[in-house]
């Protein structure tokens, strides 16, 4: 396998190429990109650049590929990188600047010359800025460790884009240009695959044992977008919103008293669960009201779409128990019934399925009893089991026979709850199965390690919650704290309330940033034929209610907190009016004045 190129220097021969030659090693192939024709070529090693070269001002951390807009093709790159963590030994880092290379020469990013360029522009960017991407340059972030040690022998001789998962490589469709060439192979150690999600890894010691607790979720690129312009399931069987959440337990042996720095961690376990919206197909129409209009489709094809659906995720994964959190009264009750409705017709013998009434069994914040619903999937919990891989044998001592999937409405908060508490629930089976928790011990009896769980787990909610609501996730006080708290039930107000704003009337141009970065839609290429992506058709009642709400809102935290005027001051002014001295008092000051 060819190492992947983790520095680069970026040379610009003027109007005509970009050439990219890494830091190190040094005499490596340089790659270069010729602007007037696109063609991308390896020069031999130890090439001289040409003298008229003028060098970017930034070291390039990783090409994140090439798009194609209305007048242009680009490069992306990746300008500015941030550690988060060693992860087995190799270094695990997030996304954090970018910069965008047009190749046609008359191109400016900075001013594009036209207004719909400029638009797609800034949706690119906006999407990058926003996005929190994840990568490695010697691990696959895109795997889980079982499918990993499935697939060792192959992995040997593949590089690492070839290995990563076709679901979770969020930018395939950007690398595509130079996946597609004939010398792919040879340009493997600049193809940096990418994914959308979060990664969390905490170090704690329990009774000298040395453990690493990670938490990592992958985004799916298919289907992808953000809470009302994606929903349900298409005909291929893929679902909106899919994660799936990987949490790996490293454990060493025995230490002798003392704080280790050294990695030697003897057991490596995992244990997987998905999450993706209601498998049917259904979608919700943003009316400006707080709930949106609910539209369920019966298609003669949605038992088809949802037994494609659920026929991979069993070939993937294994046996399927699925946990419905859906409510079974009000504005959701048309999806719980669509969804059994379709699950009954799907003839799967490796599938079965849970309701769990959460908002009624929970209600009055009485949050401990989830463990309700832990006891009715107990069983499937130990049949599925989990991943562990002991380094002093030669084969798994167990493998994850399947995956528990969880939906709620948007599968954010009620699934965020869930799959902590069923993460937990393993955790603690995972400890006491190596030895480590004693007959009597629970994990809530390790302060540091139980901090460390809610915490990752709250954040880990927030990230996927803002990828797809725009806002952190609700709930997070009983991830946190293992309570609900009115301060809490307060939070998630305010957050509702920017959900409301930020998914009626900002999530379009950021629908249009996912569908554009993924390749769901491609612009064509006179920009002429694309100024309807700059017009709005809506009506403009619709159109000024953002306007309106935010000039309503200015007025009243004004008239709250601006100093309010006296009476006798009022008086004076109409005293001074009176006698010509004074001839318009702006009716804001009156309005302010008398509050």
């Amino acid at each position: 396998m060819r190492p992947m190129y983790q520095r680069l220097n970026l040379f610009i021969d003027g109007r005509d190429a970009y050439t990219f030659v890494p830091i190190e090693p040094l005499g490596a192939q340089s790659l270069t990109v010729h602007r007037a024709t696109g063609d991308i070529v390896l020069s031999p090693p130890n090439k001289a650049f040409p003298s008229g070269s003028t060098r970017y001002e930034k070291t390039i951390y990783g090409i994140l590929g090439m798009i194609s807009l209305a007048l242009s093709e680009y490069i992306i790159i990746l300008t500015g990188r941030e550690h988060r963590a060693r992860l087995m030994g190799h270094d695990i880092y997030r996304a954090a600047e970018f910069d965008i290379l047009p190749l046609n020469p008359n191109i400016s990013v900075q001013y594009p010359p036209h207004p719909v360029e400029g638009h797609l522009l800034a949706l690119v960017r906006s999407h990058l800025s926003s996005g929190h991407f994840l990568f490695s340059y010697t691990f696959d972030l895109s795997r889980r460790l079982q499918a990993q040690w499935n697939e060792m022998e192959e992995d040997a001789r593949r590089p690492l884009w070839a290995r990563a998962d076709d679901r979770f490589f969020w930018n395939k469709f950007l690398q595509s240009r130079l996946m597609n060439t004939e010398i792919a192979q040879e340009l493997s150690s600049y193809i940096l695959p990418i994914i959308y999600g979060t990664f969390d890894l905490r170090t704690v010691y329990i009774h000298g044992h040395k453990l690493q607790l990670c938490l990592i979720s992958r985004r799916s690129r298919y289907r992808a977008g953000t809470r009302y312009f994606r929903r349900g399931i298409d005909r291929e069987g893929h679902v909106a919103n899919f994660n799936e959440t990987e949490q790996i337990l490293l454990v060493e042996e025995q230490a002798a008293g003392h704080i280790s720095n050294t990695e030697n961690f003897t057991h490596k376990l995992s244990f997987v669960q998905t999450r993706g919206s209601v498998p049917v197909y259904w979608a919700e129409i943003n009316t400006l009201r707080y709930k949106p209009d609910l539209q369920i489709m019966d298609l003669h094809d949605t038992v088809d779409a949802l037994q494609l659906h659920l026929q991979e995720q069993v070939s993937l994964y294994g046996e399927q128990c699925l946990i419905n959190l859906v409510n079974q009264k009000g504005h959701e009750q048309p999806v719980k019934e669509a969804y059994e409705r379709a699950v009954t017709q799907v003839e799967l013998p490796d599938v079965k399925y849970q309701y769990f009434d959460f908002h009624n069994e929970c209600k009055y914040m009485r949050w401990d009893r989830i463990n309700i619903l832990i006891e009715k999937v107990g069983e499937d919990l130990l049949k599925l089991g989990y991943f562990h891989l002991d380094l002093s044998q030669a084969e798994p001592m167990k493998s994850q026979k399947g995956v528990v999937r969880t939906n709620c409405m948007d599968n954010l908060d009620r699934t965020n709850v869930v799959q902590a508490a069923l993460a937990k629930w393993t955790l603690n089976l995972q400890l006491k199965d190596l030895g480590i928790l004693t007959e009597g011990e629970e994990l809530d009896d390790f302060q540091a390690l139980t901090r460390d769980f809610r915490e990752m787990w709250a954040d880990h909610a927030d990230l996927i919650s803002k990828a797809y609501a725009g806002s952190g996730a609700l709930k997070t006080d009983f991830t946190r704290t293992n309570k609900r708290t009115k301060v809490g039930a307060l939070e998630d107000g305010y957050k509702s309330a920017m959900r409301y704003i930020r998914n009626n009337y900002f999530d379009g141009a950021r629908q249009d940033g996912f569908d554009l970065v993924t390749g769901a839609w491609t612009p064509r290429k006179n920009p002429i034929t694309a100024v309807s992506l700059l017009a709005d058709s809506r009506p403009l009642t619709i159109r000024s209610a953002p306007y309106i709400a935010s000039f309503s809102l200015f007025m009243i935290c004004a008239g709250l907190t601006l100093p309010r005027t006296s009476g006798k001051s009022i008086l004076a002014l109409l005293r001074l009016r009176s006698n010509n001295t004074l001839q318009t008092i702006p009716s804001f000051t009156i309005l302010c004045s008398g509050s």
